[in-house]
């Protein structure tokens, strides 16, 4: 599988709000977006890095779902 396009685990981005921007960013010399989504309240979005998807912004309230553990773009706990 080393030349498979993907180079990550997969992540869930679950929107706490309407309106919730999901802004996928390039790999390379230059970071440019390349890619937008909007959700809305309890929306799923899964995602996964690629050999072209290097960053995600996210805008909004969210909970991303990683392997790591959870993140909550608002700072609080998620309860």
């Amino acid at each position: 599988m080393s030349d498979s396009p993907v180079s990550g685990d997969y992540f869930v981005i679950r929107a706490l709000e309407n309106g919730v921007q999901v802004i996928g960013m390039t790999r390379g010399a230059q970071t440019r977006f390349h890619h937008s989504e909007k959700l809305d309240k309890n929306e799923v979005m899964i995602a996964q890095f690629t050999e072209h998807t290097s960053a995600m912004k996210i805008r909004g309230k969210a909970v991303l779902y990683t392997s790591y553990g959870q993140i909550r773009t608002d700072g609080e706990d998620e309860t």
